[in-house]
């Protein structure tokens, strides 16, 4: 399986990376030197700043992704804010070449939608928007916009990072993304994916990269905090809610 992939895994030579960073502060972050991908999908979970959205920003720097979203063709820049992680990473890729690849990023979906326009064929444009729905995607709402890329763009056999991919969706809207990702995982994708979703985290036959504790280490879907958070939440909603809420009053 793990030859199959595109990317099977990564190394990190510190001494590559800029000695004042805060990437030295990420503990998660500083005590790897390696990593291994063993499934079509993985999944970085943990909680916000263990460094998960980070490395996934490296990863597609260093596979020349553009790292504010979009294409190996995407070349725009808003803002240089991407930490220098990439520097010192190298991927470990198998035999296979994808067809297609994305980095898809919530915080930064405007300004890939946007760039989308910039790139259009002006005398043809419905045969450009046909990979993105049949119209521009700023007519769409947010999360339109976000599964119609998916939907239509993505191909079989595509090399994709998602970073927070239900930001813009509902929970009927992540089940179809879940489907999504299932069937192109099924014809030869890879997807590497930080998120906190515990629809999407309950993908079958993936992997779950956990970044809390200060190490990246493989659990189980029932170990996430997504889960035990929302079953915690619907099975005892009430007594919860007493408790949380009581407090609050007394602070």
């Amino acid at each position: 399986m793990r030859d199959s992939l595109f990317v099977n895994g990564l190394t990190i030579d510190w001494d590559k990376v800029d000695s004042d960073s805060y990437l030295h502060e990420i503990a998660a972050l500083r005590e790897i030197d390696s990593i291994r991908f063993e499934k079509p999908v993985t999944f970085f979970v943990g909680e916000n700043g263990t460094g998960k959205s980070t490395l996934l920003e490296a990863i597609a720097a260093s596979y020349g992704i553009n790292p504010e979203g979009g294409s190996k063709n995407f070349r725009f820049s808003t803002r240089d804010t991407h930490s220098s992680l990439y520097k010192g990473m190298t991927l470990r890729k198998g035999y296979r070449r994808p067809r297609d690849n994305f980095f898809l990023r919530a915080e930064s979906f405007y300004n890939v939608a946007t760039q989308v326009e910039e790139y259009r064929d002006g005398d043809r444009p419905e045969i450009y928007y046909r990979r993105y729905g049949g119209r521009s995607l700023h007519e769409q709402s947010h999360g339109e916009s976000f599964l119609a890329l998916m939907q239509n763009r993505f191909q079989d056999q595509g090399f994709y990072l998602l970073d927070e991919p239900e930001a813009a969706l509902s929970p009927q809207r992540q089940l179809t993304l879940l489907i999504c990702i299932h069937r192109l995982a099924q014809a030869g994708s890879q997807f590497l994916i930080a998120s906190h979703s515990p629809i999407l985290l309950g993908l079958p036959d993936i992997t779950i990269l956990s970044f809390d504790d200060g190490e990246i280490r493989p659990i189980e879907y029932t170990e996430t905090e997504s889960y035990q958070v929302t079953e915690m939440f619907l099975n005892h909603r009430e007594y919860l809610l007493e408790r949380l809420l009581g407090e609050e009053k007394q602070v």
